[in-house]
């Protein structure tokens, strides 16, 4: 798909963008190989052990596309039809999030881990707010759905309350309180619930899982993805030509991302890390992350500013893929008998390529209708 013209911001032009699809296709698949390594179907290595920052990277690009569909109508003088906006986004998440969540609780069997959460907290999109990862929990992944859909429903009104009186220097308050808040209270929150689990550089037992349960799924310390999409999205609609001369250095954004996302790979040697990690390398992931989306929307972009082959329809099951592939990589483990010690080629390809079929029928059958 060529890209829009210089003269038209992307977000202007209502054109899919093949940097974005690369971008999206990049993060499910990140993301499987981190899960897939967690069953013993790949390999681990530096990469594949950060895969997690996949979901980072979602949270990014939500909050450049959802923050793009607000702006867009505000910056033109036009109201925003907040009813259409709830109806369009139920309509596209929940009904293959109710199969997969249905099958869930209908065949306990398929389940990678017997134990769940309450289907209430599920229902009502809190799961990642009231989760106890000890003992390990199925359907856990879909935390970050719960962050994505508080989002969905919390955003659109803040926006609106913002645009009442639109002022720059609100704005830009706003963001800055989102992200001092963010890291002063992952910092509170590490020196009380965290600090007892660490001492003299040494993390002991149950550190990772109170990391999980009061860091790591909680939404209010995971708005630093969210809230660089949505700054980009901002300057896109109401600074656009502005917007137009930064993307024109798409590359030198792109490197810039890239020199960031190492520094990032630095700070989280491990995907828990200490206090300096917890306060400061969330902002660093997701701004290394916001410039490579902000390349990624340039048709100059060297990497991505062109189709690349078999991203889009990657990207196109992306969310589908997201919410099922964990129980067929669980029937591959079992179907093949995997030992986690002993990597098998067969078994991971297996399971890989079931996830993806199974997310095709998925995506063709509920969630594109």
């Amino acid at each position: 798909m060529a890209g829009p013209s210089p003269a038209v911001t992307p977000m202007a032009s209502g054109a899919r963008l093949p940097g974005l699809d690369a971008l999206r296709a990049l993060a499910i698949i990140w993301v499987l190989a981190y899960h897939a390594e967690g069953f013993g179907l790949v390999p681990d290595g530096a990469l594949v052990g950060r895969g997690w920052m996949g979901v980072d990277l979602f949270f990014v690009l939500s909050g450049y596309l959802i923050g793009g569909q607000i702006f867009r109508p505000l910056a033109r003088g036009q109201p925003f039809n907040l009813g259409g906006f709830y109806a369009r986004r139920a309509l596209r998440t929940l009904p293959a999030f109710a199969v997969v969540a249905f099958i869930y609780f209908a065949v306990p069997a398929w389940r990678e881990w017997g134990a769940i959460q309450p289907l209430w907290q599920f229902a009502t999109f809190t799961e990642n707010l009231f989760v106890h990862v000890r003992p390990a929990k199925a359907f856990s992944h879909v935390w970050s759905l719960c962050v994505e859909e508080q989002f969905y429903l919390l955003f659109p009104v803040a926006a609106l309350a913002l645009s009442a009186r639109p002022r720059l220097w609100t704005a830009v308050a706003a963001g800055l309180a989102v992200l001092a808040g963010g890291m002063a209270l992952r910092g509170a929150i590490w020196m009380h619930d965290l600090s007892p689990y660490y001492a003299h550089g040494v993390f002991k037992e149950g550190y990772v899982a109170a990391y999980m349960d009061h860091i790591y799924l909680p939404t209010w310390t995971r708005l630093d993805g969210l809230l660089m999409g949505v700054l980009a999205a901002a300057a896109e609609a109401f600074r656009p030509r502005a917007w137009r001369a930064i993307a024109a250095r798409a590359n030198l954004l792109l490197g810039l991302g890239a020199a960031g996302l190492l520094a990032a790979f630095a700070v989280f040697k491990t995907q828990f890390p200490g206090p300096v990690g917890t306060v400061m390398g969330y902002p660093l992931l997701s701004a290394s992350l916001g410039l490579i989306v902000v390349a990624a929307t340039s048709p100059n972009c060297i990497l991505l500013g062109r189709p690349i082959p078999g991203a889009r329809p990657v990207a196109v099951i992306s969310y589908s893929l997201y919410l099922s592939h964990k129980l067929l990589l669980h029937w591959a483990v079992a179907r093949f008998h995997v030992d986690p010690d002993h990597i098998r080629l067969l078994p991971g390809v297996v399971g890989l390529a079931a996830a993806v079929a199974t997310a095709s029928v998925l995506y063709l059958l509920v969630e594109r209708p």
